[in-house]
């Protein structure tokens, strides 16, 4: 098959290049969008151009196979949102996915998780209200059983390598213009365990690359065996065990910090503690954050700041944290209080000042007032614009 990231030839004009995202007079400061389904899995788009800034796709979260992603894009004239369109999806998506793409040079792809990582290209065409399937990519060639994926990240360097996680123990690193899975770690088969493994010992949560070393070949992952592991495509016969939790309780995500590539973030099932972690000092937290009274379901860096990142949680909240002195962490600087227990969080990283979060049906914007920091501000929706950094 043809590759799927032939760069584009286009240029954008200098009118879209120059155009910023800000906040005009006319525009409101809180967008509301309320979806026919609940949500879960969400991302923003990485597109250069004005009108694809403010674009998401967001995923259902049905208990059944037939579930959703629909797009969704803010219309400046109207200020609100606009439904684009919805496409079917096998099983809720687990992740959702732009294609990392700043500069604007290649297709308009999707990818989601749930059985199988499969692409999507927005082509603007009348069938499936633009959304087309290019491939589904299956590295199970043995069994019948599908082991589902449960987290996927996209290369920011290399925009042809995806990495997924799935329960079987394994994470998969996909090339995706031809399709083939490169490189997959398995589980060592007995034998002596020691600091550094191929892989977990049970199912793998989440999956990031960082942007250490050529920003291309270092990964976590973070498994239900309690630790976060390190990985390089250049050395896959070793791993280096970041952090192992102090109960072996399953870590359910991670993050990269997006500015100081040394730090790293993570929670563990059914906790109200997030753990930020320093690679240079293994095996010890650097600091400990604990203001949420309910278990911990998502957290995101700051894609502009290496002092910032945002948490959320089953007790309604989304607090942002300053972590500059980060082992004399007390207090968030911000809290929002949402109107129901949040599933995800996501910072824009072209709209740097935006966040995203999914709760319940709802969707919207929110803008943060300086007078607003270190206090609860009640909102229905999933979007905030914050003004603080």
């Amino acid at each position: 098959m043809a590759s799927l990231l032939d760069a584009s030839l286009q240029q954008s004009s200098s009118k879209d290049v120059q155009h910023q995202f800000q906040l005009g007079q006319r525009r409101k400061e809180i967008y509301k969008y309320s979806a026919p389904f609940g949500l879960y899995a969400s991302a923003w788009s990485t597109k250069p151009d004005h009108h694809l800034k403010f674009r998401l796709a967001v995923g259902s979260f049905i208990e059944e196979y037939n579930n959703k992603v629909s797009i969704v894009q803010l219309q400046e004239e109207q200020g609100e949102f606009a439904h684009i369109g919805t496409f079917e999806h096998p099983y809720p998506a687990t992740k959702v996915l732009w294609i990392p793409d700043p500069k604007g040079n290649y297709p308009d792809l999707l990818a989601t998780t749930g059985d199988y990582l499969r692409l999507w290209r927005a082509s603007g065409g009348i069938q499936n209200n633009g959304i087309s399937l290019e491939v589904r990519l299956d590295n199970n060639r043995s069994s019948e059983y599908c082991a589902p994926l449960t987290s996927a990240d996209w290369n920011e360097i290399d925009v042809s390598l995806i990495a997924t996680s799935s329960i079987d123990t394994t994470c998969t690193i996909w090339q995706i213009e031809t399709g083939q899975a490169i490189t997959t770690t398995e589980r060592a088969i007995e034998g002596n365990v020691k600091t550094q493994l191929i892989a977990h010992d049970k199912e793998v949560f989440d999956v990031e690359f960082s942007k250490l070393s050529s920003g291309r070949d270092i990964f976590a992952s973070a498994g239900a065996d309690g630790s976060i592991r390190m990985f390089d495509l250049r050395h896959m016969e070793y791993s280096t065990i970041v952090f192992e939790e102090p109960s072996r309780k399953p870590l359910l995500r991670l993050a990269w910090n997006k500015q100081d590539h040394n730090f790293l973030a993570t929670f563990a099932q059914n906790s109200n503690e997030i753990f930020i972690l320093d690679i240079r000092i293994p095996s010890m937290p650097v600091s400990v954050l604990k203001n949420h009274t309910g278990s911990v379901n998502g957290i995101a860096w700051a894609p502009h700041s290496a002092c910032h990142l945002v948490t959320a949680a089953e007790d309604c909240q989304a607090l942002i944290w300053d972590v500059h002195q980060i082992r004399a962490v007390e207090d968030p600087i911000l809290a929002y209080l949402a109107g129901g227990e949040i599933n995800q969080v996501c910072w824009s990283s072209t709209l740097t000042d935006w966040i995203s979060i999914c709760y319940d049906k709802n969707f919207g914007t929110f803008t943060s007032l300086e007078e607003n920091r270190r206090k609860k501000t009640n909102f229905n929706c999933i979007y905030m614009k914050c003004k603080y950094l």
